[in-house]
């Protein structure tokens, strides 16, 4: 299957939102953190599916089991189609969120290491001994094992993740940037078609896109990219 793309709506306003939503009109998901959902919350969600696209809700949750699994059921009754939990949550917190999300359309996606996250972050400051690279897999194969439907990972580890993971779980990954944009505060980079060879099955790309001069010209390269 193709590699999707999916926008990221990372900005203040519901004017902003629906513009981008407008603007890149071809691109059939757009994702909403935690910046947009806290200041517009679930009825931004409602205005972008009825523009008639899917929503990638990344909230990442992270808490004791019970609570997860009700924020998943919630995520689930909203008609998100993708939604994240971290990976470091445990087994216990991801097998009870799929147990809300069954029978709806919602995917569970379980984020392994933040691709902001070096090694040497991941080792002195958070306090894990392996690399980052290291620390993806065991998350991985953990929280797929759990039930979560897939992971987010830098594009770095989508290769070794296919090899553990096979070609079910969907991998999706930030730290995409064309080459011909600035690769910000994302530290494990790739393009978009070096990612769609790997394995992708979503790349996630916001300000190569969202702070160009023509969104919509950005957009369309990036899928031809991962089309080619």
């Amino acid at each position: 299957m193709p590699t999707e793309l999916i926008i990221v709506l990372d900005m203040d306003t519901r004017e902003e939102a629906l513009a981008a939503v407008n603007a890149c009109h071809t691109c059939q998901w757009f994702k909403i953190g935690a910046q947009l959902f806290t200041r517009l919350g679930p009825e931004i969600v409602r205005e972008v599916q009825g523009l008639g696209k899917r929503v990638f809700l990344d909230l990442k949750y992270h808490d004791i089991p019970n609570t997860v699994a009700h924020a998943a059921k919630a995520a689930a009754d909203l008609g998100a189609g993708l939604m994240t939990l971290h990976a470091s949550g445990g087994r216990a917190m991801i097998e009870t969120a799929r147990k809300a999300v069954e029978g709806s359309n919602t995917r569970i996606l379980a984020v392994t290491v933040l691709t902001s996250i070096s090694d040497a972050v991941l080792r002195e400051e958070v306090g894990m001994p392996e690399s980052a690279e290291e620390a993806v897999r065991r998350l991985a194969v953990q929280a797929v094992d759990a039930g979560a439907h897939g992971i987010v990972c830098s594009p770095r580890e989508i290769e070794p993740l296919r090899a553990v993971l096979g070609g079910e779980p969907l991998i999706v990954t930030p730290g995409v940037r064309p080459a011909w944009a600035a690769k910000d505060d994302q530290a494990r980079v790739m393009t978009p078609g070096e990612a769609a060879r790997a394995g992708a099955s979503m790349v996630v790309v916001g300000r190569p896109i969202l702070k160009h001069t023509n969104p919509a010209e950005a957009a369309a390269l990036i899928l031809k990219e991962l089309n080619t």
